[in-house]
Order: structure tokens, then sequence, then C-alpha cells
């Protein structure tokens, strides 16, 4: 285990996470907030502070193999958290440690569950290192550290950091060279997010709202600065382009690449897309047609039904009405939505829609072999053959997914609250949705919640946006041994 060279690269975080801070910090300074101010101020000094404690040794081998890249990876994710938690708790905007690391957790795993209970009394500096944290957290500060710093000499492999932040069951490169790749990540992602910025002031959307509206749905977050959510601007223009952009966000960054490479052809064939499309379109119609009652018309039946599909079925979880007073069925959709999720290597949350589609042919591939034992067959995925170890880790995903779940639920339990709200704040929780259902859902919040439940429901959090795994390793004995490659 390269102990020096993760001490290295989690030191490298630190820095990142204590520049981000200076623009709020700058915000407070022009808004004259001075609780704010000497909250940032405090939280970045205590950052860099720790980041020069734990780069004093310099590493003497920068390479590194898969076991680092997963300790680093959850190593990080817990650490930024936490430091950027402080902001929040120095400044006392939001009461306690464990509420200020349950909104900071929430806001880098893009997950958007929030405690607050007044959000429009916050400071803007502290409304925007909120929203800030959805669109760090949605592409993934390792990497924008990629994308930045060559982090190997020589035979590295920074390509295990990638693999291990990244969502879904199988990361590759764009192009042959990672840094390259890391850059088109973070230049596709960025030109998206300004567009979207744009829009939204063109539509008449104040700029400061723009700017962290977007970042929120760039990350499909939710964070939103308003207690009632997108509803509170009630222009559908504005509605309709968060819509867009949460469907653009929940589609997998390889076929922007393709797209921009000029191979239409290749991009438009994804099965992954045309599934996710699929199942988002039939959400929004089967919802559109059962809530048709709720509304003064089909357009705002289809409207608030394609909204909230999206929102669900990306993992952002704004909202533009109240969707737990909706009829059982369009719940029950939401619900199936909230498991999907979006595409592999896109900001979005949930198991996947490349695990689905796995799934479901492994399993018909299995009935097929029932019947005709001698039969070869294998699953493929945009005509590409998955590989066995594939596979086996799509299945393994979703046993440790299943047990987490189940045992979370059991100890949140413990707090009796009524079951759609014990159920559905878990799941919004690991799959990095935002509300649920009941005293989770989009009118309510998770401040009721012990301090235990909160810190599971964070750990929930970190478990969905890193995939189980990296988090899972930290408690590995295996994974300190020295022979462990």
């Amino acid at each position: 285990m390269n102990i020096k060279m993760i001490m290295y690269l989690i030191s490298w975080i630190l820095k990142i996470e204590a520049a981000f801070m200076i623009p709020p910090l700058l915000i407070a300074i022009a808004g004259k907030e001075r609780e704010a101010f000497t909250g940032f101020l405090a939280a970045i000094i205590v950052t860099l502070i720790m980041s020069a404690i734990i780069s004093f040794n310099k590493p003497q081998k920068y390479i590194f193999y898969a076991r680092e890249g997963f300790v680093t990876v959850a190593l990080s994710w817990i650490l930024m958290s936490f430091f950027g938690c402080l902001p929040f708790y120095i400044s006392g905007q939001i009461p306690g440690l464990i509420n200020s690391f349950f909104e900071t957790v929430s806001g880098f795993t893009t997950t958007g569950s929030s405690i607050l209970t007044e959000i429009e009394t916050l400071d803007r500096s502290i409304l925007y290192w909120r929203s800030f944290t959805n669109w760090l957290g949605g592409m993934g500060v390792l990497v924008f550290l990629l994308a930045i710093i060559p982090l190997t000499k020589g035979k590295g492999h920074s390509l295990h950091l990638l693999r291990a932040e990244s969502p879904g069951p199988v990361v590759d490169k764009l192009v042959p060279k990672l840094q390259k790749s890391a850059k088109l990540l973070y230049g596709i992602y960025v030109t998206l997010t300004v567009v979207q910025m744009v829009l939204l002031m063109a539509g008449g959307m104040p700029g400061f709202d723009s700017v962290v509206a977007s970042f929120s749905t760039a990350g499909t977050g939710g964070f939103a600065i308003k207690n009632a959510s997108i509803a509170a601007y009630d222009n559908y223009y504005m509605q309709s382009v968060v819509t867009v952009f949460m469907v653009l966000f929940g589609i997998n960054f390889n076929v922007f690449y393709l797209i921009l490479a000029g191979e239409f052809s290749a991009a438009f064939r994804n099965e992954e897309l045309k599934v996710y499309l699929g199942i988002l379109f039939t959400a929004i119609a089967v919802i559109t047609l059962n809530t048709r009652s709720f509304y003064n018309g089909w357009f705002d039946a289809f409207h608030h039904a394609a909204f909230q599909s999206a929102s669900i079925m990306t993992t952002t979880g704004f909202a533009t009405v109240n969707f737990d007073l909706w009829p059982e069925l369009s719940r029950y959709i939401l619900i199936m939505l909230m498991f999907v999720g979006a595409c592999a290597g896109s900001t979005g949350g949930g198991i996947k829609i490349s695990r689905i589609i796995i799934l479901f042919k492994s399993l018909k591939i299995e009935i097929e072999k029932m019947m005709h034992p001698n039969s070869v067959k294998v699953v493929k995925l945009n005509k590409k053959t998955i590989t066995e170890p594939t596979i086996r880790g799509v299945n393994v995903f979703m046993i440790a997914y299943t047990a987490i779940v189940v045992f979370s639920i059991l100890i949140i339990s413990v707090d009796n609250f009524s079951f759609e709200t014990t159920v559905t704040s878990v799941i919004a929780c690991i799959n990095n949705i935002g509300p649920g259902l009941d005293m989770v859902g989009p009118s309510g919040n998770f401040s009721e919640f012990s301090d235990v439940s909160k810190l599971v429901l964070c750990m929930n959090m970190l478990l969905g946006r890193l995939e189980i795994f990296p988090l899972i390793m930290l408690f590995a004995p295996s994974t300190w041994k020295q022979s462990a490659r």
C-alpha cells in the first residue's frame, strides 16, 4: 500500500477544495456577510493546514494500483465532505456539526436531501457554496484533478482513480491519454452548464439564480435556493429548460463525445441511450394520463409529468409540484425511476441503465441455457461482448446494494416514522435522488431524523455516489495488507 501517494493525492484534493471556497468568500465580502465570511476564511485556513500536514512526506514512488485508487477516492470524499461543511458550521447558518455534515455530503454526492426547513434566509455566499458542491460532485473532484495535474510519473495507473469515482459498471477513457479524457469530460460539463445559465437568464431568471440552478442541474443534485424549489419560478420556459438539461446530464458523456467527433450514427444507436429515453418517455406518458384530472389541461399535466419524471430518473430532485399528492400509480412509477436512475458515465445516480440492461440480458440467457444446455451465448451491450468479470461485478453490486438498503431501513426504523418515510428516505439517499415520499417528500425535509439516522443516511449517500465498493474496501483487512494489489 503506497500510503504516501494516497496522502499526496488527498492533499491536492484539499488544496482544490480550499481554492473553490474563495469565490463564496468573495461573495460574502461583497454582500457584507460577516458570519459567512468568517466561516469560509476559517474553513480555507483549516483545510490548507491539513493539506500541508498530510503532504509533509513526499511519495518516493508515484505508482499506485487499484486498491490505492479505491482508498484514495473513498477517503477523499469523506474528508472533502467534512472540510466542506465547516463554512456551514462555523458561520452558524446550519445548526450543529452533524446537520452541516449531512448537508455537505448531500451536496457533494449530488443527492439533494436537506435538513433545512428555511432556505431563503441563508446568506448568498452559503447558497452559492451549497449549490456548487452539487456541481463539483457531479463530475467528481478527482476527475478535475486528473484534468489539471499529471498525477503519476513513469508507469502510473491514474485510470484506477477514474474508475473508482465515475459511475457505471465499466469506465474507459474517451481518448488514449487519461488527462486528455478528463479534460474532455470537464469541457463538455462546463459547456453544458454555461449554456443552461445563458438560456435561463434569457428567460428572465436573475443571474445569481441562473448560476446556482445550473450548478445543481448539471450535477443532478437538486439543491434549490427557494423553499418551493423550481416551482418558485412560475414560468414554463424556465422549468422546461431545466427539464431538458436534467435529461441531458443524465446521458452518458461518451454519447456527447461521439457527437463532437462527428460519429452521429454511433451516438444515436447507443443501446443505453435508447433504453434511457424509452423508460423516461413511457413514464411521462403514463403519469400524464394518470394525473390529467389534477391540472387544468393536458399540457399542464404533461409539463409536470415530464419535469418530475426527468428529475427523479436523473436523480436531480428538483420539484415543480408536490408529487407526493399524485395518484398511487404515478407515485409508484416515480419510486421505480428512483431505482433505475440515469445512464452510466453521467452525473446521475441510481442503479444505472447499463446495469439494468446487463441484468435482464443475463436473465434471458440463463433461461435460454436452461432450455438448451449446450448453447453458447454471451451478453452484449452496443454490440460489444460484456466480460464475465463485469457481469459478476454487476451481480455482486446488486447483492451489496440490496443488503445495504435492507440494513439501513432496519436502523432508521428505530426513529419510528411512517413506512413510506423510512423506506423512501433510504432509497432517496442511496440512489442520490433527494426527496422521497411522505415526511421526506418534495415539501418536507430530513430535519426530524435522529443524529444516528442522519449519519446512516450520509453513509448511504456516499455508498450510492461511489457505487459501494470504494467505501466498503476501506473496511476490508486485505486492503491494508502490504502484499495486496
